[in-house]
């Protein structure tokens, strides 16, 4: 077994801890079609050099007497210097982890609490921790949270959230947000790994669903090829909750007889989605675009090209199910405009169909509904 020597071959592995933070959750109202376009609010998630990330990695520095905690890189040509020179600093406090949970391990053995014999590798659990509510946490999310040794956490892991995992475990941030990884994937799996390796019973704990563009489906693969239980925790995708709190039916007797999840990620960072779009504009189904903010321009265009009206309502939601949620309501040929002017950020869910037009909040004429309903 080499925790140790893989924690060193890697120049980019281990990442943030912290302890238990008092809630500062303060309910306000959600849903409103009117809010500032330039938020100067705190986000709800852990954003990639927020104050609240560098007090939860403390602990790291340890090792640096009478040093500062590291500032936020200026540019993003600083963001790769500061990643490795992070690291760098924290590596000694995490091999100190290792070796504790590894003589913990060993203790156990000598103890004979397994069952005389070796004690086999932790058990790892991908959690969904849903869309940023942590009210929408499921109860047996909430029990595996709170009994976790370690956990690994992605940047939409809302900071309520963070607040039922126990006092003495351990958190590590491997958040990825566009520009800027603090973790690599294939790093990502050595930490999940590692940790395991040692007995720990380790928790990865993604926004939403992980098996929903959370790539969690890479890591099970991963960690199963080495002979690590693995077990899922389903999360509420961000289509079904924010849908839901905007009273968007997904699906809808009459209005639109499915429903498809697409990611707006392009496959090099350009512009242009990854899906063909002549096979997504159908105007009897809903579309959910996650990550779409860059490429809904050159999407947009694409279907109404391939015969989706451009009338067709659409919505695009930052930070939904949260109290910082921010919307936008538009028809398709308006909607990447409106975004621009309201200044939207990441994380943004779009939703387009017909279905739109069924919340509450859909501020056109009533008549437009009951068009879309009439025929039910």
């Amino acid at each position: 077994m080499a925790l140790v020597s893989r924690l060193q071959s890697l120049s980019s592995t281990l990442s943030s801890t912290h302890f238990r933070k008092p809630s500062s959750f303060n309910p306000q109202p959600i849903c409103s079609l009117h809010f500032n376009s330039s938020p100067s609010y705190t986000s709800p998630f852990t954003e990639k050099h927020s104050i609240e990330r560098y007090q939860r990695d403390q602990w790291l520095y340890s090792n640096q007497l009478n040093r500062t905690l590291p500032p936020p890189p200026d540019s993003d040509a600083d963001s790769d210097f500061a990643r490795q020179n992070d690291i760098a600093l924290q590596l000694p406090e995490l091999r100190k982890l290792v070796e504790v949970l590894r003589e913990k391990r060993e203790k156990r053995e000598r103890e004979g609490g397994c069952g005389g014999g070796k004690c086999g590798p932790g058990n790892v659990f991908l959690v969904g921790t849903g869309p940023g509510d942590s009210e929408l946490l499921t109860l047996k999310a909430v029990r595996i949270i709170q009994s976790a040794d370690l956990l690994l956490y992605d940047r939409l892991v809302s900071n309520d959230v963070l607040d039922f995992v126990a006092s003495d475990a351990r958190l590590v941030y491997v958040g990825k947000t566009a520009g800027y990884h603090s973790r690599t994937q294939e790093e990502i799996h050595e930490l999940l790994l590692s940790f395991a390796e040692a007995g720990a019973t380790v928790v990865r704990l993604k926004g939403g669903d992980p098996l929903v563009f959370g790539r969690g489906g890479e890591e099970m693969d991963f960690l199963q090829q080495q002979g690590i239980q693995v077990q899922v925790i389903p999360g509420i995708t961000a289509a079904s909750g924010i849908a839901a709190e905007l009273g968007i039916p997904l699906t809808h007797r009459g209005v639109a007889n499915s429903v498809r999840f697409l990611t707006g990620h392009s496959r090099k960072g350009g512009t242009d989605p990854l899906f063909v779009a002549e096979n997504a504009a159908d105007p009897d189904s809903t579309l959910v675009v996650y990550m779409g903010l860059s490429t809904l321009p050159s999407l947009a265009q694409k279907l109404v090209h391939h015969g989706l009206p451009p009338t067709t309502p659409a919505v695009a939601v930052e930070r939904g199910t949260t109290p910082q949620q921010r919307m936008v309501f538009a028809e398709l040929k308006d909607l990447a405009n409106e975004i621009t002017s309201a200044e939207l950020i990441s994380p943004t869910l779009i939703v387009i169909g017909k279905v739109v037009a069924l919340s509450p909040l859909w501020p056109h004429t009533s008549n437009e509904v009951s068009s879309l309903v009439g025929a039910i």
